[in-house]
């Protein structure tokens, strides 16, 4: 086919009586190239994958897959929905199974198509765990497989990097890079924007306007000459930051280990402080991005601005001594050893059920260690345990707000379980729909939400009674990089406010916003230290020149496997 195999001219979609979720969008997907669709939180993203898909129709417009409307070319049409569809109480080979069946593959065809999938996905051990089971990669890499299980000519992946770690994105790209190699036309929806890089071809979504198509190299290249980094401040770095942002001849900053990066507006100039050092730094996506949606957010947090400030201690804020859970003959963590003065971030980093998660939840009180001790705020995890939970904020990975209660609600209950008096929970409750831009859906459940305002919900629900210490698991997955600006901004505001913050995340340019982070990986810490001091170790081990946080991260397990003769498993 010489053709695209999938098009769409003039869309528009309409859910009720407001703006369109889509509004004349055109695209085309051609064979054997991966197709980006990018976009912030409510930009139509999924919306129009699920109009190629042919699960709903457009108000208006024209949609063909393989010179045919969508709902008569569903053969040949793989689609990989973002939330996790497959069933948790099956196995890997009962949803193989149950896909199969749906997808009418003939049975004398299915032992081929399953040996072949399971080996592509290297699932083939794990064919009778639980789906529910499975850590987030595998769990992404079944859904993978369960579309692909009738060999279609279209791919349609709705984020399947959310929540994914990035030695499982690096794995999920080779596959569908082998996919794509077949000829099989694919579209992949990303809030990942390094993802976005290595995509053939990138339509940029926002409001349901297409603002952008064309090679991510034209993008990126608008900002040339227009990004520094700045460095020769380290431990001011964030208040600098701060006061960057708020200028008008920026548009867009982060933090980079001890150094800050800056997009500048065109034509724009930038007066460093005394004694800093500034260079040109190569453009990324992201910069392209952010500018072409207006720019991110200024820097001073309201937030911050409202909140107390935290008063000095000596001792450290969060302890962990020799830390160990185990459940039965499985160590989900060993021996996890750290201390985080006040008004600093460390970060938790590692693969999928490498033990984040369990070492997160023993300092939460989620868990109680199997050895070991932590303290919180000063209160030690296994005598004071309540009181060491009265001393946090804490938002977890997964939405777990209540969804059928409306935003109010849900910050009124929080308040309560606060203990905030009646005129304390006011004030805070009106703070909050006023800092979080959510007066407009206070009345809404919070289950009908789009993701980005779901997570300000929760980081809402957490800061109600100004607690000196946040727990922040996974807080940004899925958000869109200026919603993810507008969270940093926060925090980085918080912790000059003396607040302390222990962190998780897959993002890795997040990682460097943390004074310091612990590398786990099989239960274990491999590597410990600053961000820029773990990209010097994978520097030095791998040969790299200047790598990325994501390059240290994979370049340290890696040699963490080859120093144990270890294999690899599915992540």
């Amino acid at each position: 086919m010489d053709g695209p195999v999938a098009r769409a001219d003039g869309i528009v979609k309409r859910f009720g009586t407001g703006a369109p979720a889509l509004d004349g969008v055109a695209i085309a997907i051609a064979p054997g190239r991966i197709t980006g669709l990018v976009g912030p939180d409510g930009a139509g993203k999924t919306t129009l994958i699920r109009l190629l898909a042919g699960l709903m129709a457009a108000d208006a417009g024209t949609i063909e897959v393989l010179g045919r409307a969508p709902g008569d070319a569903r053969d040949a049409i793989g689609y990989m929905p973002q939330r996790f569809g497959l069933y948790e109480d099956l196995t890997v080979q009962e949803n193989l199974d149950l896909y199969a069946e749906l997808r009418a593959l003939p049975r004398s065809e299915r032992a081929e198509v399953f040996g072949k999938l399971l080996e592509f996905t290297d699932l083939a051990r794990f064919r009778s765990r639980l789906a529910g089971r499975l850590s987030g990669g595998m769990k992404q890499k079944l859904g993978l497989a369960c579309a692909l299980v009738k060999a279609p000519r279209l791919l349609l992946l709705d984020e399947p990097g959310v929540g994914v770690d990035p030695i499982s994105r690096r794995e999920l790209w080779a596959m569908v890079g082998d996919l794509k190699r077949e000829g099989i036309g694919v579209l992949w929806s990303t809030a990942y924007l390094d993802e976005a890089e290595k995509c053939d071809c990138v339509y940029l979504l926002n409001a349901g306007k297409l603002l952008f198509e064309g090679p991510p190299a034209a993008l990126t290249g608008r900002v040339d000459d227009r990004v520094i980094r700045i460095s020769g401040f380290e431990e001011r770095r964030r208040r600098f930051l701060t006061e960057a942002l708020d200028r008008p001849e920026v548009i867009d900053g982060t933090i980079q280990g001890r150094s800050v990066r800056l997009l500048l507006r065109e034509g724009a100039s930038f007066q460093p402080p005394p004694h800093a050092t500034v260079d040109l730094a190569p453009p990324r996506f992201e910069d392209g991005f952010v500018e072409i949606l207006g720019g991110g957010p200024t820097g001073t947090s309201r937030l911050a601005e409202r909140y107390r400030t935290i008063p000095e201690t000596d001792r450290p804020v969060i302890e962990a001594k020799g830390l160990t859970k185990r459940f039965g003959d499985f160590t989900a963590a060993e021996d996890m050893r750290f201390e985080i003065p006040r008004g600093r971030i460390f970060g938790l980093l590692g693969p999928n059920g490498a033990g984040k998660s369990t070492t997160f939840k023993m300092l939460c009180g989620l868990l109680t260690p199997t050895a070991g001790t932590g303290a919180v705020a000063g209160f030690d995890l296994r005598s004071a345990a309540a009181d060491a939970r009265a001393q946090l904020g804490y938002m977890a990975q997964k939405f777990s707000l209540y969804g059928n209660l409306s935003v109010r609600q849900n910050l009124d209950f929080f308040a309560g379980a606060y203990e905030l008096s009646r005129a304390d929970a006011a004030r805070a409750i009106d703070e909050a729909l006023d800092v979080f831009e959510l007066e407009r859906v206070a009345g809404r459940d919070a289950g009908s939400l789009p993701l980005g305002f779901k997570q300000r919900l929760a980081l809402a629900c957490a800061v109600l009674h100004q607690p000196p210490v946040l727990f922040l698991d996974e807080p940004t997955s899925g958000v869109d990089p200026v919603m993810r600006r507008e969270f940093w901004t926060h925090i980085n505001g918080l912790v000059e406010k003396g607040v302390t913050v222990l962190v998780t995340t897959h993002f890795m340019d997040e990682a460097e916003y943390c004074d310091e982070v612990t590398l786990i990986y099989r239960a274990v810490q491999i590597a410990t230290g600053t961000p820029d001091d773990l990209k010097a170790d994978a520097a030095t081990l791998a040969g790299l020149d200047d790598p990325t946080m994501e390059e240290a991260f994979i370049a340290l397990i890696e040699e963490h496997d080859r120093a144990h003769g270890v294999r690899a498993e599915a992540a």
